[in-house]
């Protein structure tokens, strides 16, 4: 893959990229409805395509925030047209690389030296590049190492950078703008703490320690000493990407083996830590040669205040779903139902946020859960979209803690159907109220 020599770091250069992009995405409208002419059952996966194509190939260029939210969509499947899952997708672990003087650069800066003069061994050559940073193999004193280091420009450009990818995601997404803002201001909040990398080598070490006693996870050691606000320096893991990974064709033990390492890692954190790694793609992880599953980034942690998480983790019991008026509460603490609704609107979103619920916490209502069936994701995400055409949520509706916790869920939700694998689902049972 081609290496970038340059990042465009100022705002105007920024802007002018994001400007040239959207008269691409004009132009392939224009020869989508002048070939429609012609030929009016024309399907709009060629359009979907060159559009595809052409925001991936600007994000890329910009990394950071830009980036990281074609990221973030790749993994909503049910949002998006094939063509931009597949070509965001590239985002996680596949975006073009930077150059040798530009990491020489990064490095002067945060150590007032090169890492030749740092490790014994150092690869010019990136083996990952994802939207924040990139990965690079060194060596020091025997010991193999990854060291992430990030991208120029990243932490300043991104308030600037969602407030320009906003027109893409009005059109991707078909949200309202008070939804869209509630979105970008947690998105931007998170992405500012992902950028922070002595907090993520604080929460890695903090986590990892946390997690230790759960089955089957492996995690990097990590040398604060040889880290800094940019640059982040791990021992290395070996082992292979999911993609990578299900090529190979494991057998159904194994990937119930990876599979259930996973579950346990989210549960353990979301009821026991009240704070999650919400960045569940697979670019953040790692299958060992001896079938583990290795944990590689912790940039992006989610806490969940007793505010959000009683209210919400209740409603996977079917206890609390039974009883009318104690959901009603819960929704309310949640602004699922709003101090504004009639009696109408009430039972309206009583039974439709109910009948969704239901629908979510199936793995968690079962013991044991089947993720490759596929009926599973045909019913959620049918649900999905046929709420997203009704009237009544084009209004914003829940706390914004939502967000990411969605994402965390449904995001572990799809790696596992990606797994193919069956977990036992009550290893880490949520705490439960009952009323509110």
């Amino acid at each position: 893959m081609k290496e970038q020599n340059s990042i465009p770091a100022s705002k105007v250069a920024r802007s002018a990229k994001f400007v040239g992009t959207g008269i691409k995405i004009g132009g392939n409208y224009i020869k989508h409805y002048s070939k429609k002419i012609f030929n009016p059952d024309l399907t709009r996966d060629e359009l979907n395509e060159d559009n595809a194509n052409d925001i991936y190939s600007s994000l890329s260029e910009l990394k950071g925030s830009a980036l990281k939210v074609a990221q973030m969509l790749s993994m909503d499947k049910n949002i998006l047209p094939k063509a931009y899952v597949d070509k965001f997708s590239l985002s996680q672990y596949n975006a073009p690389p930077l150059s040798g003087p530009l990491i020489m650069q990064t490095f002067k800066k945060n150590f007032g030296s090169t890492p030749d003069k740092i490790f014994d061994k150092f690869d010019l050559k990136s083996t990952n590049a994802a939207s924040i940073g990139q990965v690079h193999r060194a060596e020091l004193k025997g010991k193999k190492l990854a060291v992430k280091i990030q991208y120029p420009g990243v932490g300043g450009s991104i308030s600037s950078d969602l407030k320009m990818v906003k027109p893409f995601a009005f059109r991707l997404l078909g949200m309202s703008e008070k939804e869209l803002a509630v979105y970008m201001r947690e998105v931007e909040e998170r992405l500012l703490e992902e950028t922070d990398y002595e907090l993520e080598v604080e929460n890695s070490l903090k986590i990892s320690a946390a997690c230790v006693h759960i089955p089957n996870l492996v995690f990097p050691t990590y040398y604060p000493e040889l880290s800094g606000p940019k640059i982040i320096t791990m021992s290395w893991l070996e082992g292979m990407h999911l993609k990578e990974f299900l090529a190979t064709n494991p057998t159904q033990e194994v990937r119930n083996t990876i599979g259930q390492a996973l579950w346990d890692f989210y549960n353990f954190q979301q009821h026991e830590l009240r704070a999650v790694h919400a960045d569940p793609h697979p670019g953040n992880f790692l299958i060992t040669p001896d079938n583990k599953l290795g944990i590689i980034d912790f940039g992006c942690i989610k806490e969940l205040p007793d505010s959000f998480y009683y209210p919400f983790f209740a409603t996977t019991s079917t206890n609390l779903l039974n009883n009318r008026e104690e959901t009603i509460k819960a929704f309310r603490a949640l602004e699922m139902i709003l101090p504004k609704d009639n009696e109408a609107q009430i039972e309206f979103y009583y039974q439709t946020y109910k009948e969704m619920i239901a629908l979510f916490a199936q793995p968690y209502t079962q013991g044991e859960f089947d993720f490759s069936k596929p009926e599973f994701f045909d019913s959620l995400y049918g649900f999905g979209e046929k709420i997203a055409k009704m009237p009544e949520f084009k209004q914003a509706r829940g706390v914004k803690h939502f967000i990411y916790v969605n994402r965390t869920n449904f995001g572990l939700y799809n790696i596992l159907n990606d797994l193919g694998a069956t977990v036992k689902t009550d290893t880490y049972k949520p705490h439960l109220k009952d009323t509110f």
